[in-house]
């Protein structure tokens, strides 16, 4: 597949266009050779020296990240960002990034693969980001503790931050990955029993716990990895191309 039509089959399959306004990262191509043709995809959650070496070693000809090197402001050519784009190029590797796109999508995207592995039923919209939803909320098919829902997830107890200040048994939640811990006012508002998000936040702790909700910190990158790896089971669906996962986890 020639790396044109692949950025056309990426920008059409996350819907880049709508999330022009709302994310300042530059989605879709990043660093590409518009004329090379793709034959093999590796897919990670940020965009580091690291991911990039794993990629060539594999000799992937794209790598396909939800973090990317740009962030909607000029970035000077230097120092690090210099010598990651200084290795993309001289292996010839393209850059793809989604960062919102892949939080939102309704079958890709991190929040609703998230909810898929909970069983989440009527799940609906649902994190409001600059005029877009990104999350989802939805209901539990039966009521579950702290305890059972971290075990649906694979997640051990150990490796998460919780606040457990709702019912004992869990119902209704909302979820919104990465670093959205502002996002639980918005389920306190509509009187969520839990909330699922990446990173945890010192400023919400009384607000949980006066308001009886349960808040469940799973990790920056753990929360993420999921649209990243069911976005490259898509690629090699719909495409043909060939795909491999890079795990870099941070612990964060």
């Amino acid at each position: 597949m020639e790396l044109k039509a692949f950025e056309q089959w990426f920008a059409e399959k996350l819907q880049l266009e709508d999330f022009s306004s709302a994310d300042s990262s530059l989605n879709g191509m990043q660093v590409g050779r518009t004329g090379s043709d793709v034959r093999t995809a590796a897919f990670a959650v940020d965009a580091s020296l690291e991911t990039f070496t794993r990629a060539v070693n594999a000799k992937a000809d794209i790598l396909v990240v939800h973090h990317g090197l740009f962030w909607g402001r000029p970035l000077a050519v230097t120092g690090s960002h210099f010598s990651r784009i200084k290795y993309l190029i001289e292996n010839d590797l393209a850059l793809f990034a989604a960062h919102l796109p892949l939080d939102a999508h309704p079958e890709v995207g991190n929040n609703a693969c998230i909810a898929g592995e909970l069983g989440l039923q009527s799940v609906r919209p649902f994190g409001e980001y600059h005029g877009q939803m990104i999350g989802c909320k939805g209901m539990l098919s039966d009521a579950m503790s702290v305890s059972e829902v971290l075990q649906q997830l694979g997640w051990d107890d150990g490796e998460v931050t919780v606040l457990p200040f709702g019912p004992d048994k869990l119902l209704r939640g909302g979820i919104v990955s990465g670093g959205a811990a502002g996002s639980v006012y918005e389920a306190i508002d509509e009187a969520l029993d839990f909330f699922i998000t990446g990173e945890m936040s010192h400023q919400v702790y009384h607000y949980c716990l006066e308001s009886g909700i349960t808040m469940i910190a799973g990790g920056h990158y753990r929360t993420e990895v999921y649209g990243v790896r069911k976005l490259a089971e898509s690629v090699e669906r719909e495409t043909g191309i060939q795909t491999l996962y890079i795990d870099v986890p941070t612990g964060l």
